[in-house]
């Protein structure tokens, strides 16, 4: 099942490092991308969709693709979410709450749109510290007090999680299973064979790709 992650989508600066640049996708290039997405006849698939599929086995459309958007950055709401629009696609965003409302990110108002809209919204912890290094209170100020903050902005469960970093390890799965999350979401590594739900896949669609070479990638990764 492909999942892409996207961060950035804005033209590049003379500030942006090299390695930065996997993860800023430029205006253009990203509504190349998600055209390429629907002229190949891929549909978007919601997370419970996703997690009815590799629970029960239940059907998907035809090519399906899920696409997910993390750290909460402004320009999610002002390009990708009209972008999508045009094909009639949803999306997931994991939102990291210590950035709601501040310059360059969404507000709690564009969340809770995006969630009316159809859209998924996940938790992304307060302020993206790495869920490996937990310990105590962590867990309450990463994951209690947002997913609330999120329950309240959205007036919806939040049922999913990202990894800060796409980093986990087996620790963190009871406490998000104690919390209410059904799955939990990193990036290109392997998945944990004991608790393949809480370590499923994305990879990172790059600045750098054209569409062609992402449409290899989604073919070569799943």
């Amino acid at each position: 099942m492909p999942i892409l992650c996207y961060h950035q989508i804005r033209d590049w600066t003379g500030r942006d490092s090299k390695g930065a640049k996997d993860y800023i996708v430029p205006v253009a290039a990203f509504k190349a991308q998600i055209k390429m997405l629907a002229d190949s006849g891929y549909h978007t698939i919601s997370p419970d969709q996703l997690y009815a599929y590799l629970t029960t086995g239940a059907r998907l459309p035809a090519k399906p693709i899920m696409l997910t958007f993390d750290d909460t950055d402004l320009d999610q709401f002002t390009i990708a979410r009209p972008t999508l629009a045009q094909y009639n696609f949803k999306a997931m965003y994991f939102v990291m709450t210590v950035s709601l409302g501040r310059p360059h990110y969404m507000s709690k108002a564009q969340v809770k749109q995006l969630a009316d809209e159809g859209n998924v919204i996940g938790s992304h912890t307060w302020d993206h510290h790495n869920v490996k290094k937990y310990q105590g209170q962590d867990w309450v100020t990463q994951i209690d007090k947002p997913t609330k903050t999120l329950e309240e902005i959205t007036g919806k469960k939040i049922n999913y999680f990202a990894y800060p970093f796409g980093l986990w390890n087996p620790q963190a799965f009871p406490e998000l299973k104690q919390r209410g999350f059904v799955a939990a979401f990193s990036l290109a590594e392997k998945r944990d064979q004991q608790d393949p739900l809480f370590t499923i896949r994305r990879i990172i669609a790059s600045g750098y790709w054209s569409p062609r070479t992402l449409h290899n990638s989604i073919v070569q990764s799943f």
